[in-house]
């Protein structure tokens, strides 16, 4: 049976025009890079094959093209999700695949362009399925304001006010993506889930909040397994999607984890924070 469909929900949950996915991509040296890519959905024409349009994409285009290791998350309103891993086929610059995406009505009546191209990606392995309670974000946001953070290193950058603002929400998404190569995960079993060698990891961590200016914590709840080989000084990057549909994106080093109350709860100090979106979308900002 194709991987998609050995697991319920998932090819309607990609098939939701409005369903936040995530595209985690990595550089030739492994710094992770994670991104909002809501047009992603079963092409349709292959099993365990995914398309998605190159809209507002500027890093992922130059890293995909350098490499094809990715990771992907998809999470429904219902707070149901799936952690995937796969690898990125190319470009379709014309053809089936771009009218496809130019057909849906997140592109047809977007307020800038159609899609660039459209890229393929063929899935290798769902690493989670995970369902989160209400109550239980709340528990795991009100638990993070409690960590007790490592002071960020002196390379961290103070947040901008609005990504302060958005990161401190609770009305968000928030993901977070390492590559498994650098956190000394080469496949094999970490945290209960099989890992395939050098690929990014995304988790979720809706609980994602600001430390002070310089660094974001969350509790790591269901995300602890995809979390465990995570140790101190590993790069991560952490992505936030609003529903008014803002994003950011945090880049910077793992601070490590604490437990507070028999939960993990983890931190990472910022260097780096881009826009996600127009007028500036992957531009730098602090």
């Amino acid at each position: 049976m194709p991987i998609l469909d050995s697991q319920p929900g998932l090819m309607d949950a990609l098939k939701g025009e409005m369903t936040p996915k995530f595209l985690a991509t990595r550089s030739p040296d492994g710094v992770p890079n994670i991104v909002p890519v809501t047009s992603t959905m079963p092409a349709g024409d292959a099993p365990d094959r995914l398309i998605f349009g190159n809209f507002l994409l500027r890093k992922s285009v130059d890293n995909l093209n350098a490499d094809p290791r990715v990771g992907l998350l998809a999470i429904t309103t219902q707070l149901e999700g799936w952690v995937l891993q796969g690898d990125f086929q190319g470009w379709q610059r014309a053809g089936p695949y771009v009218d496809k995406l130019n057909s849906t009505d997140l592109l047809r009546y977007n307020a800038y362009t159609g899609i660039r191209n459209a890229g393929i990606i063929d899935v290798r392995a769902v690493l989670e399925h995970f369902r989160l309670s209400k109550m239980r974000v709340l528990a795991d946001y009100l638990l993070a304001r409690l960590a007790r953070v490592p002071a960020a290193p002196g390379e961290s950058v103070a947040m901008p006010a609005p990504v302060l603002q958005r990161f401190g929400a609770m009305s968000k998404v928030c993901v977070l993506t390492y590559v498994a190569q650098a956190a000394g995960l080469r496949g094999g079993q970490a945290g209960g889930l099989s890992y395939n060698s050098d690929y990014p990891v995304v988790a979720p961590v809706l609980s994602l909040q600001p430390a002070g200016k310089r660094a974001l914590v969350c509790a790591q709840g269901l995300a602890a397994g995809l979390l465990a080989g995570l140790s101190a000084g590993v790069p991560v990057a952490a992505n936030l999607l609003t529903l008014d549909v803002v994003s950011f994106q945090a880049k910077g080093r793992w601070l490590g984890t604490q437990r507070r109350l028999g939960v993990p709860l983890g931190a990472m100090a910022v260097t780096e924070v881009y826009a996600g979106g127009p007028p500036m979308p992957g531009r730098r900002i602090a």
